[in-house]
């Protein structure tokens, strides 16, 4: 009886599990898209008054077109989530082309905002390390920009395309973690980010048992990267530090 009883309670754990395992498939991708949005709106919640709507002195007026092109991908990338969640795959191809002009629209304005504001920073608000501050902006926008093009370019292959997606909303992350005054002032807003990539890693481990390719190849990219990003921020290599000189004036 108690051998019969084991095999019964380990067949419906077993079930569960197998049902937990369709859930989070089915609903992964649609829920992070959501999560996005919540850090997007408690990140910016911390600064966005004082920063943008009641800025004194008022900030460039570019800086609300940006704020709006970044608004406009968090609500577009969940309505494609949504879609593809409903299955409404013709629809989400269609509006996949709005995306292909959003992203570019976002990465001209990305790099364009991070020149404007350094000036700004730097000559009117006096803030120091704006040269090398620059590594941030303009890496996050070529690793959105890369990631992007190649979930464009595999649109076709949905398992590839869903997760490029993932982390190129992910590689935005650190802008609205950065809101939050101890986590930048101890540089922690990519692990951050990296701790919110890695959900898609335990997606897979827990779903597919295995970890996708583009997760093997992109994270540790990605985290090498961003290494990168913060030594030139925070080490202010002479040579960068001049480029960044050069470049707000």
């Amino acid at each position: 009886m108690n051998t019969l009883s084991t095999s019964a309670f380990g067949t419906q754990n077993q079930t569960a599990i197998n049902s937990l395992r369709r859930w989070v498939d089915r609903y992964f991708y649609f829920a992070m898209s959501l999560l996005v949005a919540a850090i997007v709106i408690w990140g910016f919640s911390h600064s966005i008054n004082e920063n943008l709507f009641h800025a004194a002195p008022p900030r460039p007026i570019l800086l609300w077109i940006h704020g709006a092109a970044f608004s406009a991908w968090v609500a577009f990338y969940i309505f494609q989530s949504a879609l593809v969640r409903t299955r409404n795959v013709r629809i989400h191809r269609t509006l996949g082309w709005f995306g292909v002009a959003l992203a570019g629209l976002m990465v001209v304005l990305g790099f364009i905002i991070a020149v404007l504001m350094g000036r700004f920073d730097k000559h009117i608000l006096h803030i120091p390390d704006t040269d090398t501050f620059l590594s941030v902006p303009f890496g996050d926008m070529l690793a959105f920009a890369l990631c992007a093009a190649l979930a464009i370019y595999w649109r076709k292959k949905p398992e590839l395309h869903r997760r490029l997606l993932f982390i190129t909303t992910c590689a935005l992350l650190d802008a609205p973690f950065g809101r939050i005054q101890y986590i930048f002032d101890h540089t922690l807003f990519y692990v951050c980010v990296d701790g919110v990539l890695l959900l898609g890693v335990a997606r897979d481990l827990f779903v597919d048992r295995r970890i996708h390719k583009v997760y093997r190849v992109a994270v540790p990219l990605l985290i090498a990267f961003q290494i990168l990003i913060v030594y030139l921020y925070r080490g202010a290599p002479a040579w960068w530090l001049n480029l960044g000189r050069s470049i707000l004036g």
